[in-house]
C-alpha cells in the first residue's frame, strides 16, 4: 500500500491545473476526452475517478440546460450571433463546418497511447466503477454530457432562427458541406465472392 502513496504528491502536482483542454481553449471535455488529450489528462485520471478533479461547465452551457429554446434578446441577427459565438467557443466546431482531419494515424496512436496511460493510472484505484459512483464522479460526467447536449440543441435552435431571418454565419448554418456524399451503410463481404 505504501508504494501507491509515494507517487500521489507528484500526481497531484502534475494534475493541479487540469480542468480544461491542454490547448487552453474554452472547449468543454468529457472525462474520456480529457484522458486522451494530453499526458496531464491521462495521469490525472485517478483524480477524476475519485471526483477530486472535475470538468468546469461553462456558464453558457448551464444556461442552455435551463432553457435551450429561450428566444435571444434582441432577436436580431446581431443578437443571434452574440448568442452563438459563446456556444461555439464552449462546444467547438459545429456539424456544418468541415472537420479537421484528426483521424490520421498519428492522432489515433497518440489517443491510444494516452488511453493506455490513463488506464494504468486508473488501475491504482480498486473497484473503480463503485468508487466513481460513490464519489459522484459518474454523476458529474453525466452532467457534463447533458450540458454538451443542451448546448448543441441551443446552437441548432439559434442557427435555425438565424436562417429564418436571413442572417449570415455564424448566426446561420454555413452550408459548406452541401453536396457532400451521404455515407453508404450497405454491408460488403469481407472476402472475395463471385
Amino acid at each position: 500500500m505504501r508504494r501507491y502513496l509515494l507517487p500521489l504528491p507528484a500526481l497531484l502536482l502534475v494534475s493541479a491545473c487540469v480542468t480544461g483542454p491542454a490547448d487552453g481553449s474554452g472547449k468543454i471535455q468529457t472525462s474520456s476526452q480529457a484522458k486522451r488529450e494530453s499526458v496531464q489528462g491521462a495521469v490525472s485520471a485517478p483524480l477524476r475517478d475519485v471526483n477530486l478533479l472535475q470538468t468546469k461547465i461553462p456558464p453558457v452551457l448551464l444556461e442552455a440546460m435551463a432553457d435551450p429554446y429561450k428566444r435571444p434578446q434582441p432577436a436580431t441577427c446581431a443578437g443571434i450571433t452574440d448568442a452563438v459565438v459563446p456556444l461555439n467557443n464552449a462546444l467547438g466546431a459545429d456539424l456544418d463546418e468541415p472537420a479537421v482531419d484528426e483521424d490520421d494515424l498519428m492522432s489515433q496512436g497518440k489517443g491510444a497511447a494516452l488511453g493506455a496511460v490513463a488506464g494504468l493510472a486508473s488501475d491504482v484505484i480498486p473497484f473503480r466503477g463503485w468508487v466513481r459512483k460513490l464519489t459522484g464522479a459518474e454523476r458529474h460526467d453525466s452532467l457534463v454530457q447533458a450540458a454538451i447536449t443542451a448546448g448543441g440543441v441551443r446552437r441548432a435552435y439559434l442557427k435555425g432562427l438565424g436562417e429564418s431571418r436571413g442572417c449570415k454565419p455564424p448566426a446561420t448554418p454555413s452550408h459548406v458541406l452541401t453536396g457532400s456524399p451521404v455515407i453508404n451503410q450497405d454491408r460488403k463481404p469481407r472476402y472475395p465472392v463471385r
